[in-house]
């Protein structure tokens, strides 16, 4: 069942990758075939692929749902009692989920890649390899503590799908999953650049791309790393102080 769940979870995502292509083609060959901010349509598309494998890696599926029904339903005063970590004990069940998510759905993600790979290429500099690594390892980790902080809302409010629904609603826009970032108005740039969720998905991304360089990279590199620490401090307080207001009661 879960195999079956991850796989069609995976091939359905791979649906609105081919809408996008369609439209951009349309938006492109209007133009008449011009860049777009730096983008050829060969790397447009390239950019919407990389986006479904840093997608793939990185997103918590569900995390948040779980974490708040056990709250809801009173099943974490088996693990409040126990001496352990909640938040290293969730976060070892989010890795341990993504490897699997992972290990199913991307043989579908390198089917796709298969399929598109006239549009694919190579990064020029073989330490961007490593750094596409990181960037990666601490998206995940900013995406699960922010998600892990939203779950601690159960604490105080019994359904927390409004709060969850209203946040995501500005990171699916603004990590670049609709359009990458710097398509964006000008004024706008300096908003998304010490935003959180720019680094969740688009400075992954941009980074495989090579388009951040030298200083712009490290400062990239510090501020992702800041989000990431402040949203890991901010999921801790947040436990700790639910925690001392929960109340289990039953017979």
């Amino acid at each position: 069942m879960y195999r079956w769940n991850f796989l069609l979870r995976s091939l359905f995502g791979v649906v609105p990758l081919v809408g996008t292509v369609f439209i951009w083609r349309a938006i492109f060959e209007s133009r008449g075939g011009s860049g777009i901010h730096g983008y050829d349509y060969r790397e447009m598309v390239f950019y919407f692929l990389l986006s479904i494998l840093v997608d793939n890696l990185v997103s918590p599926t569900e995390d948040e749902w779980r974490i708040a029904a056990e709250i809801r339903d009173g099943l974490v005063s088996s693990l409040i009692i126990k001496p352990l970590n909640h938040l290293a004990y969730r976060t070892s069940l989010f890795a341990g989920y993504r490897a699997l998510y992972s290990l199913v759905t991307l043989p579908v993600v390198a089917f796709v890649f298969y399929c598109f790979r006239e549009y694919l290429h190579l990064p020029a500099h073989l330490e961007t390899w490593p750094l596409f690594a990181l960037s990666i390892v601490m998206a995940a980790l900013l995406q699960f503590f922010i998600a892990y902080s939203l779950a601690m809302m159960a604490f105080w409010i019994l359904e927390i799908s409004t709060i969850v629904f209203i946040f995501y609603s500005f990171e699916y826009f603004l990590s670049g999953q609709v359009f990458p970032l710097d398509l964006l108005p000008a004024w706008m740039h300096v908003f998304v650049k010490f935003s959180p969720f720019a680094y969740e998905m688009f400075f992954p991304i941009q980074v495989y791309l090579e388009r951040f360089q030298g200083p712009e990279l490290a400062m990239r590199f510090g501020i992702q790393a800041a989000w990431m620490l402040v949203a890991f401090l901010l999921a801790r307080t947040l436990w700790k102080a639910g925690v001392r207001r929960y109340q289990a009661v039953g017979g």
